[in-house]
């Protein structure tokens, strides 16, 4: 047996022969042009035609995320930029396979220079240009294979539309070469409740029917393992999961100090899988959603009634909306926002009303109207503010559009270091793990060789979580965690002992982190979180915590 270590991004166990994502198809030679225009209307034809078969797929997606994912990477393959690479590199001589080739390769270096949210589209440029190519090759399109049994899925990476129709009674477990906590294969995963490891060196290099068991928690990978011992595993982890499945009721210890159990949503269709596992409320609404691919700003109206459903369907519970997390990393048309030197350093999230204040203004009124109409306990919170400045103006605006409650979230470890600062000016905090790890150790989200320094148990990062968490029981305060850190049921014991007071996770977390909680002391979680600050890496701070 053969055991890999990877980056876990879903949990969950699961175990059954490993098998390949199909190859790529191979560029053939390149061929004499004769008529430019034909070989750009060709090249023209093809992108259209994977952008119909990607809108197709988002149509039938039953996961709202799938969709999104789905229709923003359809978007690039019809961005009229690329078409014009295409051009280019047809009138230089090449031919229409070629060019879309180079096309793709030119904006493919562009994201890995730009990092951030546009390094990790790498993967999908890739699936794009295969797709491209094979439709002018006159082949199938890469795919998912399909042998006819379960099986557990390999790849170098898995672009959005690999995963849009996988079903996981087939695909048992997902498992990645390359990819980070916040790449696409991560997403879907977790959309999907597929267990899944990124960032696994050597998985390529295993024998295709190999039995393979892939540990989702732990980021463990275990090849040539026997039959007995995978079946145990699974069975193992089943019960494991259907006991926490079993306990309902408000998140708490077991000496009953209570923590507040939210989920991330965003819009109304994801309130259903909320209430399926209790969740007390809405711990991040995310209303990019309603921006993204819109060439023209969501006017009132449009926003008052997304923001309305929401507060309806989770009406007498707590729903924490933050507003416009969007610029530079997460580009808005409507915006007009380019040439930044550093995507990943520039105007996002707060900083775009710098510029763009009437924005800002209009989401404000439109939660509070939305709020005017349902009664719903609304909290609003701002992204990437840094300063003490930023906050307060922000809470001023909040309040002036009549709305009560206004906090921001913890992202730059400027924030941290002034959080007890900050809520003398706001009236919550909320920490985005996913953004304070990369800007704490200054390592791109998506570079798997930095993958340990990404790790949510590094005590550097639970340390920047613990003044947090003084702070907020220094002034009475809640503080919260709505990023991927909060979904780990082995971490929210030290989280809360850090003095976080509410976690906020996808909900199909939420169960395993509940059954966590249930089975220590506030006592306990204070210690182990000592522990866990106290060790010298991320490594040593797990084994200290849950041995």
């Amino acid at each position: 047996m053969v055991s890999l270590s990877g980056i876990g991004v879903c949990a969950g166990v699961a175990a059954g022969p490993l098998l390949r994502i199909a190859d790529v198809p191979a560029l053939p030679p390149m061929v004499a042009v004769t008529d430019a225009e034909a070989e750009v209307a060709r090249a023209s034809s093809a992108l259209a035609e994977v952008v119909t078969f990607l809108e197709r797929r988002a149509d039938r997606a039953t996961d709202e995320t799938v969709a999104e994912v789905l229709r923003a990477e359809a978007m690039m393959a019809g961005d009229e930029a690329l078409l014009d690479g295409v051009r280019e590199h047809v009138e230089e001589g090449a031919d229409a396979v070629h060019a879309v080739s180079l096309a793709f390769g030119a904006f493919r270096e562009s994201f890995e220079a730009a990092g951030g949210y546009l390094a990790e589209r790498v993967a999908d440029l890739d699936d794009l240009r295969n797709r491209a190519v094979a439709v002018l090759l006159g082949q199938p399109m890469p795919g998912i294979p399909q042998p006819g049994h379960p099986f557990v899925l390999a790849a170098k990476d898995l672009a959005p539309a690999d995963t849009a129709d996988l079903d996981p009674a087939q695909v048992l477990a997902l498992v990645t070469e390359v990819g980070g906590p916040t790449s696409h294969t991560a997403i879907l995963a977790r959309a999907l409740g597929l267990p899944a490891v990124v960032s696994c060196p050597g998985v390529l290099a295993i024998a295709e029917g190999t039995l393979v068991l892939v540990d989702g928690a732990t980021g463990r990978v275990d090849a040539g393992i026997d039959q007995v011992a995978a079946e145990a595993a699974v069975r193992g982890a089943a019960e494991v999961a259907a006991a926490a499945a079993a306990l309902t009721g408000p998140g708490q210890t077991s000496d009953g100090y209570g923590v507040k159990l939210l989920a991330n949503v965003g819009s109304a269709k994801n309130v259903p899988a909320a209430d399926e596992v209790h969740a007390e409320g809405v711990g991040l609404f995310r209303t990019e959603l309603l921006f993204l691919d819109r060439t023209r700003e969501p006017g009132l109206d449009e926003q008052v009634e997304a923001y309305r459903e929401v507060f309806s369907a989770m009406a007498g519970r707590r729903v924490v909306i933050r507003t416009l997390d969007a610029g530079a990393d997460k580009p808005l048309p409507f915006l007009n926002q380019e040439g930044e030197p550093n995507p990943a350093l520039g105007v996002r999230g707060l900083r775009i009303a710098r510029q763009r204040p009437d924005v800002l203004t209009t989401q404000l009124a439109a939660i509070a109207e939305a709020r005017a109409q349902t009664g719903a306990d609304v909290w609003v919170m701002a992204p990437m503010v840094s300063t003490i400045t930023e906050a307060a103006t922000f809470a001023a605006a909040v309040h002036e559009a009549g709305l009560p409650r206004a906090g921001v979230m913890i992202e730059v470890p400027a924030a941290a270091l002034r959080a007890r600062d900050l809520l003398g000016v706001v009236d919550f905090l909320s920490i985005g793990t996913n953004d304070l790890s990369q800007y704490t150790f200054a390592a791109d989200r998506m570079c798997g060789a930095l993958a340990d320094l990404l790790d949510p148990w590094q005590p550097a990062l639970l340390q920047l979580i613990g003044i947090c968490g003084e702070a907020g029981r220094a002034a009475g305060k809640p503080v919260g965690v709505c990023g991927e850190a909060a979904a780990d049921a082995a971490l929210a014991p030290i989280l809360v002992g850090l003095g976080v007071t509410s976690l906020s996770m996808s909900p199909r977390a939420l169960p395993a982190v509940r059954a966590a909680l249930a089975g220590v002391t506030e006592a306990d979680c204070r210690r182990l979180a000592e522990l866990a600050v106290a060790a010298p890496d991320a490594a040593t701070a797990r084994k200290a915590a849950i041995g």
